[in-house]
């Protein structure tokens, strides 16, 4: 799987981190985290300056202001740095002043958490944080530069460990970008209550959606048992009682019969797609034996250890059910796996899969596998999953997926 951020990176290879582009974004972030936070320095000043103008013409209003509203602009440069060490966007999640003119937004921005929490995001950053990122920039370049200028036979172990700083710059500085990534994303992401409306008008619309497709569903499962499957036997039956009528070993009955037994196949393929839509485990007896009748039907092993203490919601269960379906089938098709094993335990509100399997591994969301599709599954349901895949096996997908028993 494609690293995402500075971390991931250097969890591979060492080869591939090292011919990657990870180690260089890690300099530019660093690089530039210096001039920003220099800039952050002349940003306090001036907004401190701007506060004093502020108080002169608006009633009101303290120098504190300006240093704090000046804390937004640098804030919202650091956002659009953090996608060199991490690809996860950052949402801005500031929110429309509650009407026209200056007032209004420094009214709304005063208000915000966020804007407090990018105020001591910016202090943080003019007093410690550049000054960081100028240290380890220094160690990582400047130390082993200053032990190559004199080699001669007195100072040559200088130049062994300047070698031995410049081998290991890449670890260090994707180390402290890394870190310091990681930092910056906990002070300036939006909380969930600070996307405020749009978030639970989203929340509300994806639930409706899954709604009416588990309704559709249903429809579609009632109607194919209710009608298709019906007709498939009366025409069976038909085929038996022409049978009847016709002399046996004659080219017709040699007929019939191979058209009772197409039909028949048919009428398999479509009772296994009728149970695939709404399959009666499911319903009647939940997710865990819903795994394993599918399970018992795998064309390879599968060890089934799900342990939950009651009904999941009825959404999640099926969603989770589909979700394991859908991976299960990507072992089967994928995989070349000769062993695979379902896990599952509920943990404070929180529901822990793992689907594993011995196969030849690189699942990669990114390249439009089967992993996208158990990836869009899981939004459904606020879940998340992470994938452990190296070339070679075996694969691991771990689901964390928030609910509560009723």
């Amino acid at each position: 799987m494609r690293p995402k951020t500075a971390w991931q990176a250097m969890a591979q290879r060492p080869l591939s981190f090292l011919t990657s582009s990870w180690p260089w974004r890690s300099v530019a972030y660093l690089a530039s985290g210096v001039l920003v936070g220099a800039a952050a320095v002349a940003v306090l000043a001036a907004g401190l300056v701007v506060g004093l103008v502020l108080l002169v013409i608006l009633v009101g209003v303290a120098p504190l202001v300006g240093v704090v509203l000046s804390s937004v602009t640098v804030a919202t440069i650091e956002r659009r740095r953090l996608r060199l060490v991490d690809l996860d966007d950052t949402p801005d999640p500031h929110q429309k002043p509650s009407g026209p003119g200056l007032r209004a937004w420094v009214a709304t921005r005063l208000k915000e958490p966020v804007t407090w929490r990018e105020l001591g995001f910016t202090l943080l950053s003019a007093a410690a944080l550049w000054w960081l990122d100028l240290l380890v920039l220094a160690f990582s370049f400047g130390v082993p530069a200053l032990c190559f200028e004199a080699v001669d036979g007195v100072t040559w172990p200088w130049a062994v460990f300047g070698s031995l700083v410049l081998l290991a710059s890449p670890y260090t500085v994707t180390s402290w970008a890394g870190a310091r990534a990681a930092l910056s994303r906990t002070l300036l992401a939006p909380r969930d209550e600070e996307l405020g409306i749009a978030l639970e008008e989203v929340h509300a619309s994806r639930v409706r959606l899954i709604d009416a497709f588990d309704a559709e569903r249903v429809r579609i499962e009632r109607d194919l048992h209710d009608g298709a499957q019906q007709r498939l036997i009366t025409l069976g039956m038909t085929l038996g009682l022409l049978q009847l009528d016709v002399p046996p070993g004659s080219p017709l009955s040699a007929q019939l019969i191979q058209a009772q037994e197409q039909l028949s196949a048919a009428h398999e393929e479509l009772r296994s797609l009728v149970r695939g839509l709404n399959p009666p485990v499911l319903a009647d007896h939940g997710l865990a034996a819903a795994v394993r009748e599918q399970a018992s039907r795998f064309p390879i092993p599968v060890e089934v250890d799900l342990h939950l203490p009651g009904r999941l919601p009825r959404h999640v269960e099926t969603n989770v059910y589909y979700l394991i379906s859908e991976a299960m089938t990507n072992i089967a098709r994928h995989s070349g796996a000769r062993n695979a094993s379902v896990s599952g335990r509920y943990h404070a509100d929180l529901l822990v899969l793992e689907i594993s399997d011995d196969g030849r591994g690189g699942a990669d969301p990114t390249l439009g596998s089967g992993m996208t599709g158990l990836a869009d599954r899981l939004t459904a349901v606020d879940g998340r999953i992470r994938v452990s895949s190296p070339i070679g096996g075996p694969t691991l997908l771990h689901v964390e997926i928030p609910c509560h028993f009723g």
